[in-house]
């Protein structure tokens, strides 16, 4: 559908002129792409119920509360009949190689969009930014709210329908020159706007990033069980990490971007020149040793900021364990390991003592 009347008010601007001006705006607050869907998420219905029926959803269990009320935008905002829709680059080329990272079992891997500031105030700042220009310029009569990683949105299905994107067979949004590395931002209106053409599909018979999970997470194009992702157990789950799944962990601490290092498309991605996507504490390149070191006090004076300090010192120190597991036996790597085989936490304690019996020790 698209929305080509005036816009009703002081002036009679045309919908598709604010439609430019907010794209215009959008890139002068650092997104690279904007677009805008309508609200009709109909066609996802029915595979985010089958997902949630088939539990693959793990213990996230938001997502079941929350139901279908992701792909229904007016159950958020009553009233809604648009949303902008935003990408941001995150790629740091300052940041170590991921590649050499991943070969080099002694060090940390930890997922590219985690290296620098938590993207959910970032994006959410600069959301409400467009915002303010919004309301400044065409007054305060409409409704805006803004969305970045944080409330019930379908954001993938909504930034494909807004045309900056295609949904790869990984499930995440693949742009022809940008690849996917990349952060989406979301802002339900009221203000009547015109839709944005979709892009059409670009994955074609491509199917490296199924190949390349290392936990066959993929377990079909378009369809992750989040119950085998290694994001979804480094960073979502709270529990035991399942034996089985440890040793495909190998040294991903937090996070895994397994499917988009093999994904042709991101031979095209550019990296970001935003501060707030710097690396920090040297993640890029830490060892294991190192980094199962720090105190509760050090990991949440570092990692101040970051989205990383959501799991907690904990659940941070559980994945650590499982890649030290993972490490080629050394006299550091057993004596890390053995500093903490009797730590406060019953689930430390059980992922060292799994690490140190693969070491023998």
């Amino acid at each position: 559908m698209h929305v080509n009347e005036t816009i009703p008010g002081e002036t009679e601007e045309p919908a598709a002129v604010r439609a430019d001006t907010i794209r215009r705006w959008a890139h002068e607050l650092g997104f690279q792409d904007a677009g805008i869907a309508d609200t009709d998420l109909s066609a996802s219905e029915a595979g985010l119920l089958d997902w949630l029926a088939a539990g693959a959803h793990g213990d996230m269990d938001y997502m079941r509360r929350h139901g279908l009320t992701r792909a229904r935008p007016e159950a958020l905002l009553p009233g809604t009949v648009r949303v902008i829709t935003v990408r941001m680059n995150y790629l740091d080329d300052h940041a170590r190689d991921m590649a050499s990272v991943l070969a080099d079992p002694e060090r940390a891997y930890v997922s590219r969009y985690a290296l620098g500031r938590d993207y959910h105030k970032v994006l959410r700042q600069r959301l409400q930014q467009l915002i303010d220009r919004m309301r400044q310029t065409w007054g305060r009569d409409y409704a805006f709210r803004a969305f970045s990683d944080s409330a019930p949105v379908l954001e993938v299905a909504l930034a494909a329908k807004s045309g900056i994107g295609w949904r790869g067979k990984h499930t995440l949004l693949l742009d022809r020159s940008a690849g996917s590395y990349f952060f989406l931002g979301e802002i339900y209106t009221d203000l009547p706007l015109p839709a944005s053409d979709a892009v059409t599909d670009h994955c074609g018979s491509c199917t490296r990033c199924i190949a390349a999970c290392p936990t066959g997470a993929i377990v079909a194009p378009y369809k992750v069980d989040a119950r085998l992702c290694i994001s979804y157990l480094t960073i979502e789950h709270h529990g035991s990490i399942p034996e089985a799944l440890r040793p495909a962990l190998g040294n991903r601490i937090y996070g895994c971007d397994d499917c988009q290092l093999v994904c042709p498309w991101n031979k095209y991605a550019t990296g970001s020149s935003d501060p707030d996507f710097a690396t920090r504490n040297g993640l890029d390149d830490a060892t294991l040793v190192e980094l199962f070191d720090w105190s509760r006090d050090e990991f949440e004076s570092r990692l101040a900021g970051s989205a990383m300090r959501r799991i907690g010192h904990e659940r941070w120190l559980r994945n650590i364990a499982v890649a030290l597991g993972n490490a080629p036996s050394s006299p550091a790597v057993v004596a890390a390991l053995a500093k903490r085989r009797d730590d406060p936490s019953a689930l430390v304690r059980e992922h060292v003592a799994w690490a140190l019996a693969r070491h023998g020790a």
